[in-house]
């Protein structure tokens, strides 16, 4: 099994721009790059010179179909800014070009052209988006997407690898594997112990089950997936499981509906190992009386379980008691934030990935020091600095210790983790939008009221630990199914409405100042 790879299904084959049916992706035309030439000069009446030269000055034409077009960035960084501000906008002039193009992308351009798969090995991909999963930069040292806040979604993907039994799963993301996992004192028995999983046998079992617990952003994703990547790569381990919680409880209800439950349990019960993802979101009564079943199968089998979440099992106040139970029985691990070697290392091999793209992105040993010295937090506050120097490198070349202090302000708070309560974040949400606090926890339905619950929820999932559950308690006794909808609701539009993005960035800033 693999978790990655979706049926392919009947979909139309790709075709060059304007060229006969049946033919494959093309390097893009003459006449692709005339469109590109009128669009870029639309781009840049809309825009204005100084924008348009900060954001598209690299943009590049690749390939072309004669439904879709790629465009590509060479960073991450103006990938995912262009995704998320003006993706709307170029879909719409390149239509006004030639109306048979359905969609532009906006792809990384990587320094070796055959890491990127081609449009023509797509088209699953493209014709089911529940195929998209949110990235989790956690540590990578690869290639690193800023997609996360697109909404995780997820899809059944079949194998050809020889040896491997076919098994449902969520995608594995290639970056996380253990030699991309920057090691230190903070996770060193919890990648010991990862790996022991990973190179035993199949009827061999250590720490049954393994929990691993942790705040966001300090690798427990990475981990797990690095654990299934090799795992899978062992023959003699060939029925490999790794979901999220989310995922589990979507194939369940799917399952339901479809009338296909028993065939969904009897696949999962017979694999040798499985790892499940943010465990505290696993909801449901039904739901977690079957993955109690599950566990208890799986263990009693001796097959071997392990599990992750953002606090140890015994703070999983949402799961049910019998299910806390289980997890307990076996070894928790937790993992803390990085070190001072272990941030130093991480933005060195982000340095050395970025080179990678750009050759001529630079950032000096003393400002990657003084920031492994100061950015204190998670991961992902590391690879936020991170992109930060990246994205100023454009504009100030040559940045200076008190410059980074400067721009990175926000993040140099040094010692504990900030802790954001969800009462603050209902406070300065209601004060931003004047609005009350009861107004938030009332049933009210006005739009004045609605967005700004909707956005005070999203921020509460974004910012906080707390389950679903816990935060639809804090909003006036609501449903979890309510605060998924606010959830799902923002990060269906923030992509597409500027003022909104800025709007959450702002209350972000203001969030994260008055934490503790």
């Amino acid at each position: 099994m693999t978790s990655g790879i979706m049926d392919n299904g009947t979909n139309a084959a790709m075709v060059p721009l304007h060229m006969d049916e049946g033919k494959s992706m093309v390097p893009a035309s003459s006449q692709g790059e005339m469109i590109f030439e009128r669009v870029k000069t639309k781009l840049k009446a809309k825009l204005g010179n100084e924008v348009y030269s900060s954001w598209f000055g690299r943009l590049k034409l690749d390939e072309t179909s004669k439904s879709i077009v790629r465009l590509s960035v060479p960073t991450a960084f103006l990938r995912s800014w262009i995704n998320n501000h003006y993706s709307d906008m170029i879909n719409a002039l390149w239509r006004e070009e030639d109306e048979q193009v359905l969609k532009v992308e906006i792809v990384f351009r990587s320094a070796s052209r055959a890491c990127r798969p081609s449009l023509e090995a797509e088209p699953a991909l493209r014709a089911d988006p529940r195929a998209i999963t949110r990235d989790k930069p956690v540590f990578p040292v690869g290639n690193t997407s800023q997609d996360k806040k697109a909404p995780a979604h997820f899809a059944d993907r079949a194998t050809d690898r020889p040896g491997q039994n076919s098994v449902f799963g969520s995608p594995l993301d290639p970056r996380y594997t253990f030699e991309t996992f920057v090691d230190g004192t903070p996770n060193r028995v919890a990648l010991a112990a990862a790996r022991t999983i990973a190179d035993a046998g199949a009827s061999a079992v250590r720490f049954n089950p393994l929990f691993i617990h942790a705040s966001v952003g300090l690798g427990k994703t990475h981990l797990l997936q690095a654990i299934a990547a090799d795992a899978l790569k062992r023959s003699e381990r060939a029925r490999v499981v790794y979901l999220t919680a989310e995922y589990f409880m979507w194939r369940f209800a799917t399952a339901i509906r479809d009338n296909n439950a028993l065939s969904f349990k009897e696949q999962l019960r017979d694999i040798d190992l499985l790892i499940i993802d943010d465990m505290q979101f696993l909801q449901g009564k039904s739901i977690q009386h079957e993955f109690c079943h599950l566990i208890n199968t799986l263990l009693d089998s001796a097959k071997q379980v392990v599990v992750a979440a953002d606090r140890p099992p015994s703070e999983l106040e949402s799961l049910d008691a019998r299910v806390r139970s289980r997890l307990q029985g076996g070894v928790a691990l937790e993992m803390v934030s990085p070190d001072y070697g272990m941030r130093l290392e991480i933005l060195k091999r982000r340095l050395v990935s970025a080179q990678h793209e750009d050759q001529s992105l630079d950032i000096s040993p003393e400002i990657l020091d003084h920031v492994a010295q100061s950015v204190t937090g998670s991961g992902r506050e590391l690879e936020g600095a991170f992109n930060q120097l990246l994205f100023r490198q454009t504009f100030e070349p040559n940045l200076s210790v008190d410059r980074v202090d400067e721009l990175l302000s926000h993040l140099m708070r040094g010692g504990e983790a900030k802790r954001i309560r969800i009462e603050e974040i209902q406070r300065i949400v209601a004060r931003h939008y004047n609005v009350s606090k009861q107004d938030l926890l009332s049933n009210r339905r006005t739009r004045t009221i609605v967005k700004p619950r909707q956005i005070a929820m999203y921020l509460a999932k974004m910012l906080t630990p707390r389950s679903l559950p816990e935060i639809g308690r804090r909003f006036g006794g609501r449903d979890h199914t309510t605060v998924l909808h606010a959830v799902r609701k923002i990060e269906d539009i923030v992509g597409k409405d500027q003022k909104l993005s800025q709007e959450l960035e702002l209350l972000k800033r203001l969030i994260n100042d008055q934490a503790q």
